[in-house]
């Protein structure tokens, strides 16, 4: 791991950079949406575009890449990242704030996949797991950190709007700076939809309304929070249990998944983070309720994307993981798009609950769906499954298809140890 940051510090820098000025603008705009009149189902547009502009950039950005090159994509994309959270406070109308998320959604991808690209280039057969987990790390711990920089007095002013765009101004310096441009690439093309899902309806089934469930907790928190009537402090701790509960809990799940059926530990995982939901609902006056209930539900959700990966993995020879996996993001992008305008709507309908009443629809639709599911066919057995790899829904395709890459990579070393395991036993009767 040392060899890792050692070879890898300012990209992870950069990034680190990057997640505390977008952690920082998306909960802002909750807060600053709130405080302009804004009702639930406006900001609810709002933060629903970004994931929109994300989706598209997820297609678009190999294309600009190859045209122009990593540094002048990284560059622009970065700039205009900037003058939008600076553009925000100047004309606020949801119109104007929901356009800018288009832009900043697209330009975030944009950005993620061409350093993900440059650290994807930097990672060896060896080195490639580890590079993944000390990256995910790092970038959930930016979004937490991110929660801490709300509480900076005066929320109401300019300042808290050019601190995101400092932070992804400079972000750039350690990466542009360190690393030459990598050769071009070539994304996968997604597998078509009939094709996946009818090689795991529960993978698209649940990626979909995974995509919901995170677009509420990374879009749609802040604005829980503030039409709750928590304050600034308590929106910010809110927030961060979500990705405190995602740290926490990702690793323990994830060595569960290469132990059982993975369809047990997705309806398992599922439920609990309905339930926590559920509880919220009735218990939403006691604050801290809503912490547990935001930690368990980020711990949920967040390994979920990674089991419900995996889970798709286990049917796929290694040749179609990489297709497999970019059909999974763009359904999850879906899911996430609808996600914040399903919630925003059903806030405006039954009040701040809705929020809590989506999510724990969402995950116990899931949890009775994937039961469902386990009485259509058997499970593979454990043996035979792929490698579980640590991933969060916020990923590029540059870093799903690195994930990808490490289950493939350990699938191969499965087969070669149980060939070699196979071959021993014969020597031995012979």
């Amino acid at each position: 791991m040392f060899e890792v940051f050692k070879s890898s510090w300012a990209l992870l820098l950069g990034m680190l950079l990057l997640m505390l000025g977008n952690g920082l603008q998306g909960s802002l705009l909750g807060v600053r949406g709130g405080a302009a009149g804004f009702s639930a189902f406006e900001m609810s547009i709002v933060m629903s575009a970004y994931f929109a502009g994300f989706l598209f950039a997820s297609r678009m950005t190999p294309g600009m890449i190859r045209r122009v090159g990593h540094v002048r994509v990284f560059a622009a994309l970065g700039s205009f990242i900037s003058a939008v959270i600076i553009l925000y406070p100047a004309v606020q109308h949801p119109v104007a704030w929901a356009l800018g998320r288009v832009v900043i959604g697209f330009c975030f991808c944009g950005v993620y996949v061409t350093a993900e690209s440059w650290l994807n280039n930097s990672a060896t057969n060896e080195t490639r797991g580890q590079t993944l987990s000390l990256y995910m790390i790092v970038q959930t711990l930016g979004i937490i950190a991110a929660q801490a920089l709300l509480l900076i007095p005066d929320p109401s002013g300019y300042l808290l709007f050019v601190i995101p765009s400092v932070l992804v101004s400079i972000a750039f310096a350690p990466i542009l700076l360190s690393i030459s441009p990598t050769p071009t690439f070539e994304t996968t093309k997604p597998m078509s939809l009939p094709s996946l899902f009818s090689t795991s309806p529960l993978g698209c089934v649940g990626m979909f309304l995974l995509g919901g469930v995170f677009a509420a907790q990374f879009g749609m928190s802040a604005v829980y929070g503030t039409e709750a009537g928590l304050t600034l402090k308590q929106i910010s701790i809110f927030v961060a249990s979500f990705y405190v509960g995602a740290t926490v809990l990702q690793y323990p799940l994830g060595w569960l998944s290469d132990r059982m059926d993975r369809r047990r530990l997705i309806t398992m995982v599922a439920a609990l983070g309905g339930v926590a939901a559920v509880v919220a609902v009735i218990m939403n006056e006691n604050f801290t309720v809503l912490l547990c209930a935001a930690f368990v539900i980020g711990g949920s959700s967040n390994p979920l994307y990674s089991l419900l990966m995996a889970y798709t993995n286990d049917f796929l020879g290694p040749e179609d993981m990489a297709s497999a996996s970019a059909g999974l993001l763009f359904i999850n992008g879906l899911g996430a798009i609808a996600g914040p305008l399903i919630t925003g709507w059903v806030m405006q309908q039954v009040g701040p609950g809705g929020y809590f009443i989506l999510i724990a629809a969402l995950l116990l639709l899931l949890t009775g769906y994937a039961l469902w599911r386990m009485t259509r066919r058997a499970a593979p057995l454990t043996q035979e499954t792929s490698a579980y790899a640590t991933l969060t829904p916020a990923a590029s395709p540059v870093m799903v298809e690195l994930a990808q890459e490490f289950a493939i990579d350990a699938a191969d070393a499965r087969e070669d140890d149980a060939d070699d395991a196979g071959a021993d036993r014969a020597a031995g009767t012979e």
